[in-house]
């Protein structure tokens, strides 16, 4: 299997310079372990998947984490909660030596990490490959990039189709995560309710409408909601506000982590599917926030972004919120440019004035290298500064 170059390198190495523990977190098949292993070949490794090693660490933790004068590799550290007490002590006895956690629930990762391991770990988030990573493959259609989205599995192991790797993905995550987190009597409402998450990519999430059309109360829709954000399936991505009057809505909007899950949740098993789907240009918006986010994720830092929609539906598609302004962005998944793309970011920039630092149109049409000063970009060129 060829090795790809993961951008987060950089920055675990440069943490644990400062802390005995850096924890990393992300989906299941983003490259966790692939990362962590070959990182540190000169540390002791263990899976916490495996119910008997689990067994063995546990029967004598304190010795197990002594055993390599190194450090530990720890994978699915979630899956024994009670090794992060173990871990702080014989980080406080200041041996030198240094762990490398890897988890895929962040419910469980986050409540620990905060009680046991505050101040001693550093936390860093681990995405699906992002387009840099993917190097020349990104020049591929980007039908194909939705489609096949950017596990590692999907463009290393060449063969295998989306169809066929999502649905043992999806069919794999029901069945082992969402069963151990929370308790469904009834699966083919789960079922249902994500489905209908994937039809609602780039729409405000409403858990009163959801829960009328699932079938069950909206406390539990918000539940699911939660559980799929914490195994890293969905995110909220959150309205940008400030005090301009009451104009702005206060409801999040949904996206997926990766769009080839999302495509097959859909039902959607070919480009040609794709390219005259009502939700193509949905997708596209999906797969370029994700990779804004993972551009931020790769170098440690907060993501920051945001979305724009007041109550006359004026919209843009993301906001970058840094110290001295706000970067606005505007998505279009066209492949031809039209300059009334640029409605809503001069709308914006009359509203904001000078707090907006930068603005650009990111599109699927032919990259046109005298527009980029006008702010004009190809999606797979695009890069935030």
């Amino acid at each position: 299997m060829r090795m790809i170059y993961r951008e987060l390198e950089n920055e675990i190495r440069e943490l644990l310079k400062f802390y005995p523990v850096v924890t990393v977190v992300g989906p299941r098949q983003s490259g966790k372990t692939t990362l962590c292993k070959n990182l540190f070949r000169e540390y002791a490794y263990v899976n916490l998947e495996d119910a008997d090693m689990r067994e063995i660490v546990m029967n004598d933790p304190k010795r197990f984490l002594l055993s390599d004068p190194a450090g530990v590799v720890i994978d699915e550290i979630h899956n024994c909660p009670e090794l992060f007490s173990y871990i702080q002590v014989v980080a406080d006895q200041k041996t030198g030596r240094k762990f490398i956690l890897t988890g895929s629930s962040n419910f469980s990762m986050l409540e620990n990490i905060t009680q046991s391991l505050a101040g001693r770990t550093a936390v860093l988030t681990l995405l699906p490959l992002s387009f840099s990573e993917l190097g020349e493959r990104k020049n591929a259609p980007a039908d194909l990039l939705m489609l096949h989205g950017c596990y590692p599995d999907m463009w290393v192991n060449g063969g295998l189709s989306a169809n066929t790797f999502y649905k043992h993905y999806y069919n794999t995550y029901v069945e082992r995560d969402v069963r151990k987190i929370i308790n469904i009597q009834d699966i083919s409402l789960f079922q249902r309710f994500i489905r209908l998450c994937a039809g609602r990519i780039g729409c405000e999430c409403n858990a009163s409408s959801l829960s009328g059309e699932v079938g069950v109360v909206a406390n539990t829709i918000l539940k699911w909601f939660n559980t799929l954000s914490a195994t890293y399936i969905v995110y909220m991505l959150q309205p940008y506000y400030q005090n301009i009057g009451k104009r702005m809505v206060k409801t999040p909007k949904i996206y997926f982590y990766d769009t080839g899950l999302a495509c097959y949740l859909l039902g959607i098993e070919n480009e040609k599917q794709l390219s005259t789907h009502p939700l193509r240009g949905a997708i596209f918006e999906n797969m370029v926030i994700n990779e804004v986010m993972k551009s931020r994720l790769n170098k440690g830092k907060d993501a920051n972004l945001f979305f724009y929609r007041d109550k006359s539906q004026r919209e843009v598609d993301l906001i970058y919120m840094e110290a001295n302004g706000l970067r606005i962005y505007e998505i279009k998944s066209a492949q031809r440019f039209q300059k009334d793309f640029f409605i809503v970011i001069d709308y914006l920039k009359s509203v904001f004035g000078t707090q907006i630092t930068h603005s650009a149109l990111i599109y699927d049409g032919e990259y046109e290298i005298d527009q980029a000063d006008k702010g004009v970009f190809n999606f797979r060129h695009f890069e935030l500064e």
